[in-house]
């Protein structure tokens, strides 16, 4: 299998991905709470303020755009297609520079996926906590990116 095939492959896993997946809750959607309107609240995780919105786990939520959302699971979905092109690469013995080649581009596309995302981040969540006076998200991002880095 060359290495058109293989992208063609992993294009037609991505159609397919996105046609089953489109009327599916997926592990983002799952865990967004419904009816949280105020993005500014529920980014702080407050254990003293009550009425701050937090699931059953403690995790903070963050209230996306229908367009950014919808944005995001498309980068999601194709990256799952990526990555069950490999599995069926490996399971029909494709030859590992080809696997290699795929594996690197599925990285890549996570990557890209992590810089859209911290893009989205920094214009909506930092800056409106950076603008109400809240410079702990600064101390934040910096961690973040740290750990991003590595």
């Amino acid at each position: 299998m060359n290495t058109n095939e293989l992208t063609e492959l992993t294009e037609l896993n991505d159609m397919e991905n996105m046609n089953e997946l489109s009327d599916t809750n997926t592990p983002l959607e799952a865990t967004r709470p419904e009816g949280n309107e105020n993005s500014e609240s529920s980014e702080r995780n407050d254990s003293n303020d009550s009425s701050t919105p937090h699931c059953c786990c403690g995790t903070r939520h963050k209230k996306r755009s229908e367009e950014e959302q919808k944005a995001l699971l498309t980068r999601l979905r194709r990256i799952e297609g990526q990555i069950r092109g490999l599995q069926k690469m490996v399971e029909n013995d494709a030859y590992c520079p080809d696997i290699l080649t795929q594996s690197s581009a599925a990285t890549s596309a996570l990557n890209s996926f992590n810089k859209v995302l911290l893009g989205c981040h920094i214009r909506t969540c930092v800056a409106e906590d950076i603008r109400a006076g809240n410079d702990e998200k600064i101390d934040e991002l910096c961690k973040l990116l740290q750990k991003l880095m590595k």
